[in-house]
């Protein structure tokens, strides 16, 4: 992982759109995702099979087995984006009405039901410490972590405004095997994979 250098919350925003060409052009030509935070470019370098990748998939599949057919667990591109904020981020799983989809160019952070990540081996900070700074800063009212790491995750609601910031209020804490509650859905989170079990099939366990 790498990061840019700091700017200040009120960067121009030239200097914003000039950053948002350079994480386009990178990620046409290496590996990895990036992203624009309120701290800068960051790089996650993520596994592009595996633990992460299963993960998503599982979580696409159970969400919408729940969800409306109206509502989808969206992956992949487009970006989610607040040139206002100076943020750019592509959440591994977005809940979105498919009418909030048919637009042009980026999703609005707004639209968005929930963000769902699966906290990545390499940058695991950008998950858990970076985005539940940047998520309620623009506006994405539900955020889900899953970490294959630990079997763990949590899941942040209600915004709040504090003397940092739009900040969520509520963290409910949950581990691999219970149910959780994403906006307005309930999904078993048994069976999904562990980075340790990746490990263990290298060795030969």
């Amino acid at each position: 992982m790498t990061t840019a250098s700091g700017r200040a919350p009120h960067t121009a925003s030239h200097v914003y759109r000039a950053m948002r060409d350079v994480v386009q052009s990178m990620n046409d030509t290496l590996p990895g995702k990036f992203e624009i935070t309120t701290k800068g470019i960051v790089h996650d370098m993520m596994a592009p099979v595996g633990p992460h990748e299963l993960t998503t998939l599982h979580l696409r599949k159970r969400l919408e087995k729940v969800m409306p057919e109206d509502i989808v667990a969206h992956t992949g591109e487009p970006d989610v984006e607040d040139e206002s904020a100076g943020i750019m981020r592509r959440p591994d799983v977005m809940v979105i009405a498919l009418a909030d989809m048919e637009v042009p160019g980026t999703f609005n952070p707004r639209t968005l039901v929930a963000a769902v990540e699966v906290v990545s081996r390499s940058n695991p900070e950008n998950d858990w410490v970076a985005k539940t700074r940047d998520y309620p800063l623009i506006g994405i009212p539900v955020y889900a972590i899953f970490d294959p790491r630990t079997g763990e995750g949590a899941v942040f609601t209600d915004i709040h405004a504090t003397p940092d910031g739009p900040r969520y209020a509520i963290r409910k804490d949950f581990v691999y095997g219970e149910d959780v509650t994403i906006a307005d859905w309930t999904i078993p989170t048994d069976g999904l994979p562990r980075y340790q079990d990746e490990r263990s099939a290298e060795a030969g366990v």
